[in-house]
């Protein structure tokens, strides 16, 4: 990013509109929100600084480190959660350029590499509690959601584009909550483009050949196992929660024995005629 180098990151840099995607206002609002409400926000990334200034300010806008108690760059994860008792320390940043080691966190800021560790010890002082409760969120099973949760034990929001597979979002169950308490999905139609592949097929739910007179078998496949195990809910998007209130009460996975309870605001299409017969595959 620094040299300019190769074809990705130039491209970026002079057309940032083209490949990058605003945040929404109503998601903006919610994290200004949160922190209002007194909690603590970290933004942890794998990218470097200099390119992650780059993404946030074209997509939050140039007060975008406003949003963030703790940034944390070249975090490099999932080494960020697993490399125990080896973990890299946290640096501090000088125009993007990472300075000394430092032997432990005292005060919220920027900072770059890192581990888990020293960062929940941070937060341990900023909350003035034992155990503070950290939920992440994250749109990578093997670098946010595995590790988080694995490792951190963390609760664990999983960011899931398939779940915009479906033409149209079917409604959750239909409760009877006033309007303003409803999500931006739940109970409308989403028209997307996403669809299920048709090389591929649905990511929940495989077909296994049936045998001579014998019924086509349906199993959950090894993704959507992961999901339910290693999340506490997964959402479309951001988006798709910001408008609730901050004190709404989502379903987990771990709430029954149903493994489609922890997605919002509805299951996928794939998984629901099947929920009572299908097998882990």
């Amino acid at each position: 990013f620094l040299e300019d180098c190769g074809m990705y990151f130039p491209e970026v840099k002079n057309h940032p509109d083209k490949y990058l995607q605003r945040c929404p206002e109503s998601v903006k609002k919610w994290l200004k929100q949160l922190k209002n409400a007194g909690k603590i926000l970290l933004l942890i990334t794998s990218s470097h600084s200099d390119y992650c200034r780059l993404l946030c300010e074209h997509v939050l806008g140039n007060d975008f480190e406003e949003y963030f108690d703790i940034l944390i760059t070249n975090a490099l994860k999932p080494g960020f959660f697993s490399h125990t008792p080896n973990q890299r320390p946290f640096r501090t940043l000088e125009n993007d350029e990472e300075q000394e080691a430092l032997l432990s966190l005292d005060k919220p800021g920027w900072y770059s590499q890192g581990n888990a560790i020293q960062l929940y010890d941070l937060l341990k002082k900023m909350t003035g509690k034992l155990d503070p409760k950290v939920v992440y969120f994250g749109d990578s099973m093997h670098s946010d959601i595995f590790p988080a949760r694995h490792y951190s034990n963390w609760e664990t929001v999983f960011i899931l584009e398939e779940l915009l597979g479906d033409k149209g979002i079917v409604p959750a169950k239909a409760e009877s909550e006033p309007l303003e308490k409803k999500g931006k999905y739940e109970g409308d139609q989403l028209k997307v483009p996403y669809f299920v592949s048709k090389q591929w097929g649905s990511f929940f739910m495989d077909r296994l050949p049936s045998l001579e007179n014998a019924e086509e078998t349906f199993v959950r496949t090894w993704s959507c196992k992961c999901i339910s195990t290693y999340s506490t809910i997964a959402i479309p998007s951001l988006e798709a929660i910001a408008d609730l209130p901050l004190d709404y009460r989502f379903t987990r996975f771990s709430s029954n024995s149903s493994a489609t309870a922890g997605y919002y605001p509805s299951p996928p299409r794939a998984l629901l005629p099947n929920e009572d017969s299908a097998m882990m595959k």
